[in-house]
C-alpha cells in the first residue's frame, strides 16, 4: 500500500491492505464507525493513519465476536489508541495460550488413540475450560448473547473492569438500604436502584423486558445466585425481582 504526500490512502488501497472490501468500508462510514479523514471533490474517500489504526481495532473487536453497534460503543470509550490496543493484545495472547493448552490435550488424545491406550475422563477434557455458568447462560439466552457479553468484558481495560465490580458492590448496598427501610418495590428510590442495576447489566448485554425479568427470577430460583445476594441481605434477591418486574413493565415494555 502506497501513501501519498499527505500521508493518506485511498479506499481501494485500504481495502487491499486490510482485506476489507470497499463496500464494507463504505458501510462503516455510513454507520459512523469509521469515517474517512476526508472526502475528495470526486467523492473518493481518503484515510490517514488514525483511521487505519481505528480499522485495526475494529477488526480485532470483530475477532472478539462483538457486533458493530457494540464495537462503536467500545471505541468511543477508549480515548487512548495505544492503551486500547494493549488490552486487545492481552486478549489475543490469552486466547493463544488457551488454544495452545487445548492443542496439547488433543495431541495427547491422538497419541493415546494410536497406541490403543485409554485416557481418563479428566485427561480427555483437560484444559477445555468449561464453565457451567456459561453453559447455562447459553441455554437461557443463546450463544450470541453470551459471546457478545464475553467479548465486551474481554475488551475492557483493567480500570474499567475494576469500576464494573465496584459498581456491582455499590448498587447492591443501595438495594440493601432500600430493603432495610422496607420501601415498596415501586418506590422511586427502589426503582432508581433497579435502573442502576439494569444499566450495570447492560455493560455485559442488553436484556428486554422478558429476559430482564427472567434474570431476576434466576437470582431467586438458583441457590448459587440467591446465596450471593443473601450475603448482602437475606431476602434481597426476591426483593430485587419485585423491583425488576415493575421496572420491566414500565420502562422496557
Amino acid at each position: 500500500m502506497k501513501q501519498d504526500k499527505a500521508y493518506t490512502w485511498t479506499i481501494s488501497e485500504v481495502a487491499k491492505a486490510s482485506k476489507v472490501s470497499s463496500r464494507t468500508l463504505r458501510h462503516y462510514d455510513q454507520l459512523g464507525l469509521l469515517e474517512p479523514a476526508h472526502t475528495g471533490h470526486n467523492g473518493y474517500r481518503y484515510y490517514g493513519q488514525p483511521e487505519l489504526l481505528r480499522l485495526q481495532r475494529i477488526l480485532l473487536l470483530r475477532e472478539l465476536g462483538l457486533g458493530l453497534e457494540t464495537i462503536g460503543e467500545v471505541l468511543d470509550g477508549q480515548a487512548d489508541p495505544a492503551e486500547a490496543l494493549a488490552v486487545h493484545r492481552n486478549w489475543l495472547l490469552a486466547e493463544r495460550d488457551r488454544l495452545d493448552r487445548m492443542s496439547r490435550t488433543v495431541d495427547a488424545t491422538i497419541a493415546a488413540l494410536r497406541q490403543g491406550e485409554t485416557m481418563t475422563a479428566e485427561n480427555i477434557f483437560r484444559d477445555f475450560d468449561n464453565n457451567p455458568y456459561e453453559a447455562e447462560a447459553r441455554e437461557r439466552w443463546g450463544d450470541r448473547t453470551v459471546d457478545d457479553s464475553k467479548a465486551r468484558h474481554a475488551a475492557m481495560t483493567p480500570a474499567q473492569k475494576q469500576a464494573f465490580m465496584e459498581e456491582y458492590a455499590a448498587l447492591n448496598q443501595e438495594l440493601a438500604r432500600c430493603f432495610d427501610a422496607a420501601l415498596p418495590a415501586d418506590h422511586p428510590a427502589v426503582q432508581a436502584a433497579v435502573d442502576r442495576h439494569y444499566k450495570w447489566i447492560c455493560a455485559s448485554w442488553t436484556p428486554n423486558a422478558e429476559s430482564y425479568v427472567g434474570l431476576g427470577r434466576m437470582y431467586v430460583e438458583d441457590p448459587r445466585f440467591t446465596a450471593n445476594y443473601d450475603k448482602v441481605r437475606v431476602g434481597l434477591a426476591p426483593y430485587l425481582l419485585e423491583g425488576i418486574k415493575i421496572y420491566a413493565a414500565e420502562r422496557l415494555s
